[in-house]
């Protein structure tokens, strides 16, 4: 049976997979550096490590066979932990970003695109067996967006309404990732995995609404505009980020795969799925938290 640590545990999708191995009835081991706040299931056994100190991985990796890994810390620490990885595992699942999808909403540089092909340049190397996630836009986002201003009020004010994306919800990606960690023959893959659907920012708000049966004003904002108030609560580079994307991808359906039904043998969530199962989220007001993988 396949023993599997995940690193990034806490996170959106780090928690789905832990919970997917768990219901599993898969042995699994999630790093935290905090392990007295890591709230996981009672099945899950929680390790202390830290990411930039190697040697503090040793009692982490003892007896792994896979690895599902977020990393989060600094790009210099990256190489050491990887030695240290490799050291005692043989699979490597790394949840990446759609580097190299075709389409150009996925094409805008940033510091983070950057980054994550450093790390995947030095994975290739490692001599893991190695699988690349490549996510497009995260379902979640939505929670991150539009909850304050939906449970604030009836008005949503954002930038490129008509821009479509497929939203992907974080438990499909896990479910990926569970058969990545635990079947053979996803060596050397990389899945561009999506939600189901090409749906544009004005229709995600709506089916919003109509799931918590409420009327929206949604109002476009201009690019300017936006980006002064989202970077309010959002790193400039990352608010650039986004406007330069939606604006590449203005007057374009989204990109699509069905990855996830080819991996998993089952069809990916629709958006609507995602809202209904957290309509909550849109009636309570959202703590100030960060996002999170």
């Amino acid at each position: 049976m396949t023993r599997i640590l995940v690193i990034g545990g806490t996170g959106n999708i780090g928690r789905e997979v832990v919970l997917r191995l768990v219901a599993n009835n898969l042995p699994v081991r999630a790093l935290t550096r905090q392990s007295d706040e890591a709230c996981m299931p009672s099945q899950v056994e929680v390790v202390p490590g830290d990411l930039t100190s190697p040697k503090s991985l040793d009692g982490c990796l003892a007896g792994i066979d896979a690895v599902f890994l977020v990393w989060t810390a600094p790009l210099e620490a990256f190489g050491p932990a990887l030695e240290r990885i490799a050291k005692y595992v043989r699979r490597i699942v790394f949840l990446s970003a759609p580097l190299k999808t075709p389409h150009p909403f996925f094409q805008q540089p940033n510091p983070s695109r950057t980054q994550t092909e450093q790390i995947e340049r030095m994975i290739e190397t490692s001599g893991l067996d190695w699988t690349f996630l490549r996510p497009g836009m995260l379902a979640s986002n939505s929670r991150h967006w539009w909850a304050r201003q939906i449970c604030d009020g009836d008005v949503v004010r954002w930038p490129y309404l008509s821009v479509p994306t497929a939203p992907i919800d974080e438990r499909d990606i896990a479910a990926v990732a569970v058969r990545a960690l635990c079947d053979d023959g996803h060596a050397g893959a990389e899945y561009v995995l999506t939600g189901p659907q090409s749906l544009s920012q004005f229709e995600q708000v709506s089916t919003i609404g109509r799931v918590i049966g409420r009327t929206l004003s949604i109002q476009e904002i201009p690019p300017e505009e936006a980006q002064r108030e989202l970077s309010a609560t959002m790193p400039a580079s990352i608010v650039k980020m986004l406007l330069d994307a939606w604006s590449a991808g203005a007057g374009l359906p989204a990109f699509v795969t069905s990855t996830v039904a080819e991996i998993t043998g089952t069809s990916a969530r629709t958006f609507l799925d995602w809202v209904t199962d957290h309509a909550s989220d849109f009636r309570t007001r959202p703590r100030d938290d960060g996002h999170s993988n």
